[in-house]
């Protein structure tokens, strides 16, 4: 099974940026059919927040739309995610996973990301 390495959480100021790397091991990236980043606040349920498909196709959660950017490189079997004017409410713990046909049951230990002033 692929296993992913998430990194490159922190404490950022509001409306600043960071970008989140996803490392996959154990198989590759480009024949999964769809990559996401999903992400979990203390107290509420895990969600996704964007994936990206096997022909570079992109979506995102209403919450996120027009400031965070999921990308992936093939040659590395990482998957990215740029995420800028960043707000408190994105505090959370960062995960990646497949998104299709269905989340891997194995999560990483995800990175956390906390906006704060």
């Amino acid at each position: 099974q692929v296993q992913f390495v998430e990194s490159g959480g922190g404490l950022v100021q509001p409306g600043g940026s960071l970008r989140l790397s996803c490392a996959a091991s154990g198989g590759r990236i480009a024949s999964i059919t769809a990559m996401g980043w999903y992400r979990q606040a203390p107290g509420k349920q895990r969600e996704r927040v964007a994936f990206i498909d096997m022909l570079g196709s992109t979506n995102y959660a209403d919450s996120v739309k027009g400031r965070f950017t999921i990308s992936r490189d093939i040659a590395s079997n990482t998957v990215y995610l740029q995420m800028n004017s960043l707000k408190p409410e994105d505090t959370a713990v960062y995960y990646c996973n497949r998104v299709l046909p269905f989340p891997y049951a194995y999560w990483g230990q995800g990175t956390q990301v906390t906006v704060s002033s």
